[in-house]
C-alpha cells in the first residue's frame, strides 16, 4: 500500500454508495475487503458496466485512466499524483486531451499537467490527507527514514521503515530522501504524528514542509546537519513537532481531502 492507494481507500470509506474497483488480490483490494467496503475486481468488463450505471468515475492511476478513456460513459475525474512529466507520445496526449477534470496532488503536479497543454480551468489541486494519530513518543536519537536507498549519516544510525505508522510512533526525526516527489504522503504522516521532518527539496514537498518551521528541506544532499541539529536541540525539535502537527490538522487531514474532492465532483456533475 502506497500513498495513492491509501488516499483512494480513505475517500471511498467516506463516500455514500461508492464502489471501489481494484486489482484482485492486490493490497488495496484486500484492505478494502477487510474494512467491508464495496470492492470489486478491476476488469475491462467491470469498468464498462460501472461507467454505464454510475454518475461519475474517478480514476487514481495511469492504467485505470487508460481503461476509462477507452470505455467512455460516465463523466471522468483523473487524479495525477506523480511528479514526472506527462509522456508526449500520441496515445498519452490523446488520453489527456479528453473532457476530464484533473485532480493534481500538488501545485507542482498541476504545473506538469499544464506543460502538455491542459488548461488550468480543468485542474484542481487537492492535497493528500492523512489520519491524525496519537503524538509520537520518541526514543532518544531514533532516526527513521523513508527512501529508495539507505540514508547514511556518519555517527547516526538511521532505520529504513518497513511499517511507517508504527515506526513513527517512536521516531525522534523522520528523513524523507527523494529525487522526485508529487507531494510526499510519508512526510504528512510524520508531521501528523508530530515527528520533525528532514526532506529533499523537490517536487511538491515545499508545499508541505515549511523549512525552518515544520521541518527542514535539503537542497544540497546534506541531511546530516539538520538531523544533528534536531537531535541536539530538544526545544527546537519540540517546537517543530507542534507546528508540523498543527499544519496537518488544519490543511492536510483526510476530512479536508475528501471535502475538496467532493467539491470537484460537484463541479463535474453540475
Amino acid at each position: 500500500m502506497r500513498g495513492g492507494q491509501w488516499q483512494a481507500l480513505y475517500l471511498v470509506e467516506r463516500l455514500t454508495d461508492a464502489v471501489l474497483l481494484a486489482r484482485a488480490r492486490s493490497p488495496l483490494f484486500e484492505e478494502a475487503a477487510r474494512r467491508k467496503l464495496d470492492v470489486r475486481a478491476l476488469t475491462f468488463r467491470a469498468l464498462t458496466a460501472a461507467a454505464r450505471h454510475t454518475d461519475l468515475v474517478h480514476v487514481h492511476d495511469a492504467r485505470s485512466h487508460t481503461l476509462a478513456a477507452i470505455v467512455g460513459g460516465a463523466p471522468l475525474v483523473v487524479s495525477r499524483r506523480v511528479a514526472f512529466p506527462v509522456k508526449r507520445g500520441f496515445f498519452s496526449l490523446w488520453k489527456y486531451a479528453g473532457d476530464v477534470l484533473y485532480i493534481a496532488v500538488s501545485k507542482y503536479v498541476a504545473a506538469r499537467l499544464m506543460d502538455v497543454g491542459i488548461r488550468g480551468a480543468k485542474i484542481r489541486v487537492v492535497h493528500d490527507g492523512v489520519p491524525i494519530p496519537e503524538p509520537a513518543r520518541p526514543q532518544a536519537a531514533r532516526v527513521v527514514a523513508l527512501a529508495s536507498k539507505p540514508v547514511e549519516i556518519p555517527g547516526i544510525s538511521v532505520d529504513l521503515t518497513n511499517d511507517l505508522w508504527q515506526d513513527l510512533s517512536t521516531a525522534s526525526v523522520f528523513v524523507y530522501k527523494s529525487d522526485m516527489e508529487g507531494l510526499g504522503s510519508g512526510v504528512l504522516a510524520a508531521m501528523a504524528a508530530g515527528v520533525p521532518v528532514v526532506a529533499s527539496n523537490v517536487g511538491g514537498l515545499p508545499e508541505v514542509v515549511e523549512s525552518g518551521k515544520t521541518g527542514f528541506l535539503v537542497s544540497d544532499g546534506d541531511f546530516g546537519t539538520p538531523v544533528r541539529r534536531l537531535l541536539d536541540d530538544v526545544a527546537l525539535a519540540a517546537q517543530m513537532s507542534r507546528a508540523a502537527r498543527e499544519r496537518v490538522q488544519q490543511q492536510f487531514s483526510v476530512e479536508r481531502m475528501v471535502e475538496k474532492t467532493v467539491q470537484a465532483y460537484r463541479e463535474v456533475l453540475g
